[in-house]
C-alpha cells in the first residue's frame, strides 16, 4: 500500500509539474490526485466494539448516550452518515443536553437540503452553548443554501469577526456577500488577501480571486506536503472552491467535474466534501429549471 501511495504521489507531482498549460487559463489533461482515504482498522474495530457493548442491557443512560455519540462519530468518519444520524438521534433522546450533537445533525440536514431541520438543530446548539462558533458558521451556511441571505450574512459576519485572519472564514463571508453585492464582496476579499498571513487557506482565496492560476495552486499543494492524508484534504478543499468559482461563472460542466473530484478523496469529515453533494444538486436543479423555462 505504501508503494502504491508513493507511486500515485509521484505521478501527481509529475502531473502538477508537466501536464498542464502554463497560461493563466490552465486546463489540466489529468487532474492532480491523491489516494482516496480508506477506513482504518482502528475505526472498524471501534465500530464493532461499540456495537457489541451497546447490546448490553445493564448500561446506564449516561453511558449509552455517550457510546451512541461515539459510534455515530465513527460512522460519520467513514461516510456512513445515515447510520451516524440514527445514533446521534438516539443519543439525544436519552440526553438532550448535547450541543455538539445538534451541530452535527444540523450539518447533516443541510447536506440533504432539509434546511428548516438544520436551522432548528443549530438553534438548539446555540441555546445550549451560545459560544459555539462552529454552529454559528454552519447555521450561516445553511441559511445561505436556504436562500436566506440577510440572516446568513449576520451569522457569517459574526463568525468572521472572531478571527479575521482565518482564510476559510473570509471565503465563506465572500461567497455569502457575493449574493448581495458582488463588487463589494470581491474588493473586500482582495483587501483581506493583501493583508494575509502564511496560512495554507490563503492559496484558496487567491485561486478564488484569480490571483494565482490553477497550475500554481496545485504546485503549491504538492510543494507543501507529501503526506497522502493532508494531500487528500487539501485537494478536497481546492476542488470544492474551484467548483464554486466555476459555478459562479456559469461554467456548470467544469463545476460538476470539480465537485466530483472534491468528493472522490473520501474526506468525509470536511464540510467541503459534504457540501459538494449539495452543490451538485443545486446545479442539476438549475439546469432542469433552465430547460423547463426554455420549453415553455
Amino acid at each position: 500500500m505504501k508503494w502504491f501511495q508513493t507511486v500515485t504521489l509521484s505521478l501527481s507531482v509529475m502531473l502538477a509539474a508537466g501536464c498542464a498549460s502554463t497560461t493563466d487559463n490552465t486546463q489540466w489533461f489529468y487532474p492532480p490526485m491523491a489516494v482516496p482515504l480508506q477506513a482504518s482498522m482502528q475505526q472498524e474495530v471501534q465500530i464493532a466494539r461499540l456495537s457489541q457493548l451497546l447490546l448490553r442491557s445493564n448500561l446506564s443512560d449516561e453511558l449509552r448516550a455517550k457510546m451512541l455519540y461515539e459510534r455515530g462519530s465513527y460512522y460519520d468518519s467513514v461516510g456512513l452518515r445515515d447510520l451516524a444520524r440514527l445514533d446521534y438521534s438516539q443519543s439525544l433522546q436519552i440526553n438532550p443536553a448535547q450541543p455538539d450533537l445538534y451541530n452535527l445533525l444540523g450539518v447533516y440536514y443541510t447536506q440533504i437540503g432539509e434546511f428548516d431541520a438544520a436551522y432548528e438543530a443549530f438553534d438548539s446548539t446555540l441555546d445550549l452553548d451560545p459560544s459555539n462558533s462552529y454552529a454559528v458558521r454552519n447555521r450561516a451556511i445553511a441559511l445561505y443554501y436556504g436562500d436566506r441571505i440577510d440572516l446568513a450574512l449576520e451569522d457569517i459576519q459574526a463568525h468572521y469577526n472572531e478571527d479575521p485572519k482565518d482564510p476559510f472564514r473570509a471565503l465563506w463571508l465572500y461567497w455569502i456577500e457575493l449574493e448581495k453585492d458582488p463588487l463589494m464582496a470581491r474588493q473586500q476579499l482582495l483587501d483581506l488577501y493583501q493583508d494575509r498571513d502564511g496560512q495554507w487557506g490563503w492559496v484558496l482565496v487567491a485561486l478564488t480571486l484569480g490571483e494565482v492560476s490553477e497550475e500554481q495552486t496545485f504546485k503549491a499543494i504538492f510543494a507543501g506536503t507529501r503526506d497522502n492524508t493532508v494531500l487528500a484534504q487539501r485537494l478536497t478543499e481546492a476542488y470544492f472552491y474551484l467548483g464554486k468559482r466555476y459555478q459562479h461563472q456559469g461554467d456548470y460542466a467544469d463545476a460538476i467535474s470539480m465537485y466530483k473530484l472534491a468528493i472522490s478523496f473520501n474526506v468525509f469529515e470536511y464540510v467541503e466534501h459534504r457540501y459538494a453533494f449539495l452543490e451538485l444538486s443545486r446545479i442539476f436543479n438549475q439546469i432542469k429549471a433552465d430547460q423547463l423555462a426554455k420549453s415553455e
